[in-house]
């Protein structure tokens, strides 16, 4: 059976996506399982690989011989996504023509997708402040892929060993989020995730819901009702639906060791309620994924972290469990 093509984005060129690019296409546990390709600099990456003493990319090929060759690639290589002057930047500076250079890799590996030259995506990071500097204006990657593939209905998911969450609202203020929750929305969050955690798993799922207010609102005492008229509603709709299925619980107990132990996944009401626990468990494994597009989709864990970039001190850990993953989905 032949391995899966897997897209790798480059991420922004002045954050650490480079070097963790070039560990991944040096990564024989990847290479034995899947194909990457990373859209995007091939002068770049030669530079970061010199500065780093990382080693250099093997194979590169342009646009013109991955429209020609694509279906017969099968070796870890670099798509030239002309156009960025590799020389004319600073590592670790945020600017709009590294925001626009790392947009448009993810627009190529989209139309890859889309056409089926790919089997997945995973994503290397990209800088937010960067991007609005150069007037492209998406939240993240997860509203990105979403509009361009034209999903009827997403949401950001993590995979890690230690828990796998789900987030019904992601990059918006606190202030935003209940407006923002309904019982359909949740509803669509859970299908999402019990789906495809029992694609990976192979098994039917178990999911926990947390509430949104402290102690799961207790019974009406805090919030304003939102665990009965929102959130339990959801719930009991994926029951009926037959999803293993419990909650609201309360948040701060939801992610104690015996209850990660007895779960599949959880349902999250907004970011930080995930992402913290998930960050202090299991910062270099856990892996991001965007449930509900047409082609799978995964990225690393964590940011530019541009004040390490381009020093060669880079953890290429999630990538490399990006890729993993993505093959696995997309299999």
């Amino acid at each position: 059976m032949s391995k899966p093509l897997i897209a790798v984005t480059m991420g922004d060129p002045a954050g650490v996506g480079p070097e963790v690019c070039l560990k991944l296409l040096a990564n024989e546990e990847v290479t034995a399982l899947a194909t990457p390709v990373v859209f995007g600099d091939a002068r770049l990456l030669s530079r970061c690989a010199r500065q780093t003493s990382l080693p250099a990319p093997k194979r590169i090929i342009s646009e013109i011989e991955w429209a020609e060759k694509c279906g017969s690639i099968d070796e870890p290589c670099v798509l030239d996504v002309f156009g960025f002057d590799a020389n004319g930047f600073e590592p670790g500076k945020v600017s709009a023509k590294t925001g626009a250079a790392g947009f448009r890799y993810v627009e190529k590996s989209i139309e890859a997708a889309l056409a089926k030259q790919v089997a997945a995506v995973a994503t290397a990071p990209l800088n937010k402040e960067a991007l609005h500097a150069a007037g492209i204006f998406y939240p993240g990657h997860t509203e990105i892929f979403a509009e361009k593939m034209a999903a009827e209905r997403s949401c950001m998911t993590f995979f890690s060993p230690e828990m796998i969450c789900s987030l019904v609202t992601v990059h918006i203020g606190y202030q935003d989020v209940v407006p923002a929750l309904t019982t359909q929305r949740i509803l669509d969050v859970i299908e999402l995730t019990a789906d495809a955690v029992r694609r990976v798993k192979g098994k039917a799922p178990k999911v926990a819901v947390c509430g949104l207010n402290p102690h799961a609102g207790e019974n009406g005492l805090f919030g304003r009702g939102e665990e009965e008229t929102i959130i339990a509603p959801a719930i009991a709709a994926a029951k009926a639906a037959g999803i293993q299925i419990e909650g609201p619980l309360p948040p701060d107990t939801a992610f104690i060791a015996a209850k990660r132990r007895a779960v599949d996944a959880y349902v999250c009401m907004y970011h930080d309620q995930a992402l913290i626990p998930l960050k202090a468990l299991a910062f270099d494994t856990a892996v991001n994924t965007t449930l509900g597009l047409p082609v799978p989709r995964t990225s690393v864990d964590h940011g530019t972290a541009c004040d390490i970039a381009w020093q060669g001190r880079a953890n290429g850990t999630s990538l490399v469990e990006a890729v993993k993953l993505a093959a696995q989905m997309a299999a």
